[in-house]
């Protein structure tokens, strides 16, 4: 049975590189996939549903529910490890419902937990606009990138809360201590 582990976080909170350390520091039972990564791999694929996601990233928009869960799912299931770290997921209610909902019908993956990296906006700006990675990486993105991460957290946190799910780590420290701290917790739970 695969064990998921979503790792969720505003856009700059290092959810992504905490998830790929813990990953190669686990190589040998853990795989990680960054929602942002399987989308951007299926843009440069130069396919339809590529150019589709291209027009809703490059305006810092969500992609459409059955792309997103289509896309996550599949990476679960070709996952050639035990244990799966997936970031950046989910990003609305919707999202959060449908993967729930496909979850209770394969016996094959258990949700053991998500991870929520905390940070202050304030911090996650200055990590995004200092990276600047590309064209999405500018202030004007950023903040709708983050209305569209705040919008629907409540909600997110409430459901995984009252699943007992919903595990908080403080991003705001050192990139050694976060990974330590979550690294731990997640070997806990496997």
């Amino acid at each position: 049975m695969k064990k998921l582990f979503l790792v969720i976080g505003a856009p700059g909170s290092g959810k992504t590189t905490d998830a790929e350390i813990i990953s190669k520091n686990n190589a040998q039972v853990m795989v990680h996939y960054s929602t942002g990564e399987l989308l951007r791999a299926e843009v440069a694929s130069g396919s339809e549903k590529g150019r589709l996601i291209e027009d809703f990233t490059s305006k810092g928009n969500l992609v459409p529910l059955e792309i997103v869960v289509e896309t996550i799912v599949e990476a679960i299931a070709n996952a050639p490890k035990e244990v799966v770290l997936i970031d950046g997921y989910p990003r609305s209610s919707e999202q959060m419902v449908a993967l729930d909902r496909i979850l209770k019908d394969k016996k094959s993956i258990a949700l053991v937990s998500v991870i929520e990296v905390e940070v202050s906006e304030k911090i996650a700006c200055e990590r995004v606009l200092g990276r600047a990675r590309g064209a999405d990486d500018n202030a004007e993105v950023f903040k709708n990138r983050m209305k569209v991460y705040l919008e629907p957290l409540a909600e997110i946190q409430d459901f995984y809360t009252q699943k007992g799910l919903l595990h908080k780590i403080n991003g705001e420290r050192s990139i050694e201590a976060i990974v330590a701290d979550m690294e731990s917790y997640i070997k806990s739970k496997i």
